[in-house]
């Protein structure tokens, strides 16, 4: 959406000052800390009742976090901080071979 100065004022859209300080402001609102992390970690072992769940820091990423049970990948926990009301998604992926019957 480009900005122009010819918006109403009553709609309450105004261009931010700076785009570097917008996007600066967005990424930290996004960012997932370490204390967040210990947060998401004990709510889904609680939840799961499994303690070999882990919650660990994306490394190059950090709107997100990475989700284990030991050492296998399960998935990912992404940050929604859509109205202002901060949340986290938990997004799993299931391969077709992961539900070939091991019996």
């Amino acid at each position: 959406m480009a900005w122009t100065t010819s918006r109403p004022a009553h709609l309450g859209l105004k261009p931010p000052a700076n785009r570097k300080t917008a996007n600066l402001k967005t990424a930290l609102e996004t960012a997932v800390d370490v204390q967040e992390v210990r947060k998401l970690d004990a709510y889904l072992k609680r939840v799961f009742g499994n303690p070999k769940i882990r919650v660990v820091p994306r490394p190059k990423k950090d709107d997100s976090a990475e989700v284990y049970i030991g050492e296998e990948f399960i998935g990912v926990l992404f940050v929604d901080d859509e109205d202002d009301d901060r949340s986290f998604q938990f997004q799993m992926a299931i391969l077709e071979d992961d539900l070939v019957d091991q019996g």
